[in-house]
């Protein structure tokens, strides 16, 4: 089967970009695996693996530096459409990260972003409920010392 096209949907800033870079390493209608480079390179982040858990509404992410080591497990909360007409996935950013890091650290991010984004109409009150419940599933995951089974879909392509 044909790779899919896979783009990222952004609420702040409103946008909707092909991410032509990213290589897929293996999908299906539940996973996506992918191996990129930083669109914009930052003084540390330069390249990652991230795999997308399409029905839990989150990707979780490696985020290395040049020099291959890790930076952080960086883990987006999401939701997807996959448009069989153009084999491709829609990737909908839903603001809410989770960061965490080598030493075991966890830090939620950007939950302060979803209010306004409700208020402005750039989210839906369904997608802002979705996105609270798989940011919890995903908190879960982590602090039950699962985050090791769900990178081994990327580690089984380092």
């Amino acid at each position: 089967m044909e790779y899919p096209s896979l783009y990222r949907k952004r609420i702040i800033p409103n946008e909707c970009i092909l991410l032509k870079d990213d290589v897929i390493l293996s999908w299906n209608r539940e996973r996506i695996v992918t191996r990129w480079n930083a669109l914009k390179p930052k003084k540390d982040l330069h390249h990652g693996y991230s795999c997308y858990f399409l029905r839990e509404g989150y990707k979780v992410s490696k985020f290395y530096t040049v020099d291959d080591s890790l930076l952080y497990y960086y883990c987006d909360i999401i939701t997807s459409e996959y448009i069989e007409a153009t084999n491709s996935f829609i990737v909908t950013d839903l603001l809410a990260d989770v960061i965490v890091y080598p030493d075991g650290f966890v830090k939620v991010v950007d939950l302060d972003e979803m209010v306004p984004a409700l208020e402005e109409g750039g989210i839906s009150l369904d997608d802002l409920k979705s996105a609270l419940i798989s940011c919890n599933s995903l908190l879960t995951e982590i602090y039950a010392g699962r985050l090791c089974e769900l990178t081994t879909y990327i580690e089984a392509y380092e």
